[in-house]
């Protein structure tokens, strides 16, 4: 029989293929999970959420568009979302989430704390924050998110030479 010099070299490929799959989930292991709620007052709250923390999967947030700005290709730049969940009446049924890379934008928390579970709506949330959303279909209702533009200059490997 001939010699498949492929076969020789499979458990390399292997190792290879391991090491590049962990190093494309490294940048989820660079986060400080500290997702936290926060109360604001007896009837109002929302989450700060990091991107790879139990919490994502707990709020039911595993599809969040929210872009990482470790991401060697994108050199900084990233989003963080603002999520809304909504029955299917269009009436926010639990308190906001803010998934979010680095400090928490006050900008964004301030209008956050704006909104009541069981009482705001859609349409309001639309009128602080625009139609600019993507939609997430869920049995119970449906979930709003808006993508945030980021940069961190500290993630930026283009300029350094």
């Amino acid at each position: 029989m001939w010699e498949r010099p492929w076969c020789r070299d499979f458990g390399l490929m292997k190792t290879i293929v391991l090491v590049l799959l962990l190093l494309g989930f490294s940048g989820c292991a660079a986060f400080v999970d500290d997702s936290h709620p926060v109360q604001l007052g007896s009837r109002t709250a929302f989450y700060i959420v990091r991107p790879c923390s139990a919490m994502i999967q707990q709020l039911d947030l595993f599809d969040a568009p929210w872009i990482d700005t470790a991401d060697r290709m994108r050199h900084g730049y990233g989003a963080d979302v603002l999520a809304f969940r909504f029955n299917s009446a269009g009436i926010l049924t639990a308190p906001p989430a803010y998934i979010v890379q680095g400090p928490a934008n006050e900008f964004y928390t301030r209008r956050l704390a704006a909104f009541v579970p069981n009482k705001s709506t859609a349409r309001e949330v639309e009128a602080m924050f625009g139609r600019g959303f993507s939609l997430a279909r869920r049995p119970n209702g449906l979930i709003y998110y808006y993508t945030l533009p980021v940069y961190n200059p500290a993630e930026d490997w283009s300029s350094r030479r």
